[in-house]
């Protein structure tokens, strides 16, 4: 019986852990596939975490997390959790090996991850002139000009972030009418550096080694194309809660959700389960910043163990 089993190694997870504990927790058993670190692992560079000074890759930041957590006991099982299920005061987890435990709590840090768009080059360059994160990577286009895709409340909210950092804003999307609330349209619209570019597909986004140069998009009336001149182009178009571990056999949720999926929690990160908690980018409202998750799990951490005791 574990005290506490929390799903995901990121920075909510591997934070949890550290807290539970060295907070007296005895059974603490992190589940991760791979190596702790989570998405942020893959950034290659990170200048906005408090106390670091230098410019740092994501693996960078992340390598000394996993050693501390497990100073204080923190176990990592490399497995995948498939399912949790409550039964009585009790969960019930089952492994993508067919391996079964049993947790007094649950911790759920998966997150999510941002949908590609799926247009020639978003993956060759990704990294490298492509972001899904504006608040991440948004300074290193200061006075430049860069490229928004999507329609929603997101893409136009970033793309608001980075007009006040750029010198210009190309806002691509593939319909001529905006999924955003009426109050954030008005907002992007009184931007002057943000040229609409609407109704168009996006063809392909160029570059050479260096990274991008340009996207290319066509119009859908007029068939023709324009290459927009950017070294940079931020992708919005919605993201992949990865929630499967708390759905149940009959399709509902082990706890309230919105219709994103992610997972309702209130400032304590408790969900509407009684034990179950959740941490980082699968909550509702979640900033998807490390230093947020990391705050995220923390707190988490010291409800859980309140709970348990």
């Amino acid at each position: 019986m574990l005290d506490l089993a929390i799903i995901g190694g990121g920075p909510a997870g591997l934070t949890a852990g550290l807290y539970a504990t060295r907070g007296g927790l005895q059974d603490v058993v992190m589940f991760e596939m791979g190596m702790p670190g989570g998405q942020i692992t893959g950034s290659s560079e990170i200048e906005n975490y408090p106390g670091q000074a230098e410019v740092v890759t994501g693996m960078d930041l992340m390598q000394n997390w996993p050693e501390q957590c497990q100073r204080f006991g923190l176990k990592h099982e490399m497995n995948q959790i498939t399912s949790v299920v409550k039964d009585g005061d009790t969960f019930k987890l089952k492994t993508v090996d067919g391996k079964d435990y049993e947790a007094k709590s649950v911790l759920l840090a998966t997150g999510s991850v941002p949908r590609r768009a799926g247009f020639a080059g978003e993956d060759k360059f990704f990294g490298r002139g492509i972001s899904t994160c504006a608040t991440c990577d948004g300074f290193f286009y200061k006075g430049k000009e860069v490229a928004v895709v999507g329609g929603g409340d997101s893409a136009l909210e970033e793309a608001v972030y980075l007009s006040k950092l750029c010198s210009k804003v190309y806002l691509v999307h593939r319909r001529d009418t905006y999924r955003a609330a009426p109050s954030t349209i008005a907002h992007m619209k009184a931007a002057e550096n943000i040229e609409e570019v609407t109704n168009v597909d996006v063809e392909e986004v160029i570059g050479d080694n260096m990274g991008v140069t340009g996207l290319i998009v066509k119009d859908k009336k007029t068939g023709e194309s324009r290459e927009l001149p950017t070294p940079g182009v931020f992708v919005f178009v919605g993201r992949n809660v990865l929630n499967d571990p708390i759905k149940q056999e009959d399709g509902t949720f082990l706890c309230d959700v919105n219709e994103a999926g992610e997972v309702i929690v209130d400032l304590r990160m408790k969900t509407s389960t009684a034990g179950l908690y959740a941490a980082g980018d699968i909550r509702i409202d979640a900033a998807k910043q490390v230093v947020c998750a990391a705050a995220d799990g923390a707190t988490a951490a010291v409800n859980i163990i309140e709970y348990i005791g």
